[in-house]
């Protein structure tokens, strides 16, 4: 194939990424988001919808540091509520049946609705305060106990660095071991292994795909291994002392270590060298905890959810 890319020696980096879902992955482009599923007979099922990601992507996601917390937050809702899709949509025929029998005694459908949608918030609300708890309240409260730790700024922000690491670390491991969890490591080991492809400039084929590498460097495991190492560092410069102090310090300073961290991605993403490299490494190492190796049936439903995502100008797609 010819391209400048391909005459350069530099390879394409596209834009779009993604999500594992149960059964199912989300892909996100320039101009199109798509969500593809395996329904429980066995057929795919692929929706889509506009996304304004590309040039005329509103001016505050194109402010470094703001970008990232804004990206942040968007993605995890997104990519909440399509998780949610998916996993309705693994429902028999006879569990829909039941859902739309109690639906219709309801005496307002559109209140259900709202209520669902409620329902949806609120359990991003508990996941995010569990995150917090934690990553932000449990680290900082064990290192607290270490006696005369106060004295020791940086010592004590190292150590609460290693805590939420291992925890991160060890949560990911576990419920690794879970077989519904297994599954969507395998979807998104398809979802890398397909972009990978797609960068390759290689035509989405199963057999293509199948030869790609399922680690990549802008992955949201990566990010969220970049999060903790920079609170490291950003906690080094906080003087506090005082446990309750210094969690309030981090909940502050949270949209300021985010979008520090997702520049850094983006500068790994852009950039092949030594310190891009290094900077890589412990989030690409994670990945071998949260992408396994999809099957066949997996790789399609990946390649479904990427072919709406690719933009007919490829300078669109462009990272």
């Amino acid at each position: 194939m010819s391209s400048n890319n391909s005459q350069s020696g530099e390879k394409f980096k596209s834009k779009i990424g993604g999500q594992a879902l149960i059964e199912g992955i989300m892909m996100l482009g320039p101009s199109k988001g798509a969500m593809a599923c395996r329904l429980p007979n066995g057929t795919i099922d692929l929706e889509t919808w506009d996304e304004n990601n590309g040039k005329n992507a509103p001016v505050y996601r194109k402010i470094p540091i703001v970008r990232g917390c804004v990206s942040f937050v968007t993605s995890m809702a997104k990519g909440y509520k399509y998780m949610m899709k998916s996993a309705d949509k693994q429902l028999t025929e006879e569990e829909k049946a039941e859902n739309e029998s109690g639906a219709s005694a309801a005496k307002d459908s559109e209140k259900t609705g709202s209520g669902m949608e409620i329902f949806m918030y609120i359990g991003l609300l508990i996941g995010v305060v569990i995150a917090v708890g934690l990553f932000v309240f449990l680290p900082k409260i064990l290192v607290g106990l270490i006696p005369n730790i106060a004295e020791h700024r940086i010592i004590r922000s190292v150590l609460e660095g290693i805590v939420k690491i291992a925890i991160f670390v060890l949560y990911m491991a576990l419920v690794g071991l879970m077989n519904d969890i297994k599954r969507q490591y395998m979807y998104h080991g398809a979802e890398h292994k397909t972009i990978a492809c797609h960068e390759a400039e290689l035509p989405l084929t199963v057999e293509n795909v199948r030869k790609q590498t399922r680690f990549h460097k802008r992955c949201g495991t990566s990010f969220i291994f970049l999060v903790l190492l920079v609170s490291i560092f950003v906690m080094c410069f906080v003087p506090f002392t005082v446990t309750w102090q210094r969690i309030v310090a981090s909940l502050i300073l949270l949209p300021l270590i985010v979008g520090i961290s997702y520049e850094f991605i983006r500068l790994a993403g852009n950039h092949d060298n030594a310190f891009t490299r290094i900077l890589s490494a412990p989030g690409l190492a994670m990945q071998r905890l949260t992408t396994r190796e999809p099957d066949d049936s997996m790789i399609e439903i990946a390649i479904a959810a990427l072919t709406p995502c690719i933009p007919e100008d490829k300078e669109e797609d462009k990272w």
